[in-house]
């Protein structure tokens, strides 16, 4: 039987502090797995510290690494799919985050599971290590966002996981520009298994994805797989028009039947006012998210820009 090239695709951004613990462990990891054949492809995203050259010393050192380096930083999920889509003949790429907060050593269970027929892996959290306001940001979203898209995630799921090679095409052959990994990985469907872990803490540095990228990177999975807020904004439309209606009705029947009314007063035309124009604005702000990735999508610029692949120069 041919031993299956299993290739692990890593994003980094301004990861020199933790790249050394995770070629040793990695290196670990593949020497303790021989019925495989292991590949590891770290892109790097526009890095503006060493993260780049110790990458490259690591591929110079062992051919089973490779670097990708992007012209500049194009975000997390435009490196990823840069990876992915440099997997060349791999039976099987799993994708991680290079903080060591996905331990390697959890990839053979991945394996395994695909090796048992499965054609995406998710590797789902039981714990994870995360505390304060990241830690309850991230809660909130896992909690809502299978309540709001059209399209739900398991919970307590991230980008570690496992793709077998129809898996990897299907995802590789999505055109959007706006990537939202846990959303597409559930939406090209296949047979899925998971894989509980624990999450651990950063090997070393501080986290590289400020709360506002993660707040975009929640919003891009909202809007890319959600109609709720049009919905909503249609459903509020309709209770303010009948509220509206309501209000004129019941006027308009006392003043047939001859009962005085009081004026309702500049307080209460200022405040209809302003209810009115706020709802007008939120309205014009989802319209707003959903152009503006319309946008994005017409202009049909590259996700990314390789300014280097290594041996491997697509």
């Amino acid at each position: 039987m041919t031993v299956p090239l299993i290739a692990v695709v890593i994003p980094v951004f301004n990861e020199e502090a933790v790249l050394p613990q995770l070629f040793t462990r990695l290196e670990a990891l593949f020497a303790a797995q021989p019925g495989c054949r292991w590949e590891a492809v770290l892109v790097d995203d526009g890095s503006r510290d060493g993260s780049a050259g110790l990458i490259r010393a690591q591929a110079a050192r062992d051919p089973r690494f490779r670097l990708v380096e992007l012209s500049r930083n194009f975000g997390f999920q435009s490196a990823l799919s840069a990876g992915l889509a440099r997997t060349g003949e791999a039976a099987a790429a799993v994708t991680m985050d290079a903080d060591l907060q996905d331990p390697p050593e959890v990839i053979p269970a991945l394996v395994a599971a695909w090796r048992d027929g499965a054609d995406i892996v998710r590797a789902t959290r039981r714990t994870r290590s995360e505390t304060g306001l990241r830690r309850a940001g991230f809660d909130l979203f896992h909690s809502l966002y299978g309540r709001l898209t059209d399209y739900p995630i398991e919970p307590n799921t991230g980008t570690f996981g496992l793709l077998g090679r129809a898996a990897i095409e299907a995802f590789n052959g999505l055109p959007e520009r706006h990537r939202f990994f846990p959303g597409l990985r559930a939406w090209i469907g296949f047979q899925t298994a998971d894989v509980p872990y624990d999450r651990q803490e950063r090997a070393a540095g501080q986290p590289q994805q400020s709360f506002h990228r993660l707040a975009r990177y929640a919003m891009d999975g909202l809007f890319s797989f959600s109609y709720l807020p049009l919905r909503l904004l249609t459903y509020c439309g309709l209770f303010v028009a009948g509220m509206g209606f309501a209000v004129g009705l019941f006027f308009a029947v006392r003043r047939i039947l001859g009962v005085e009314t009081a004026a309702t007063g500049f307080t209460t035309l200022v405040t209809l006012v302003l209810f009115l124009g706020g709802v007008q604005l939120i309205g014009i702000g989802v319209l707003g998210e959903y152009l503006g990735r319309i946008y994005d999508e017409v202009k049909h610029r590259p996700q990314y820009i390789v300014k280097d692949a290594g041996k491997d120069r697509r």
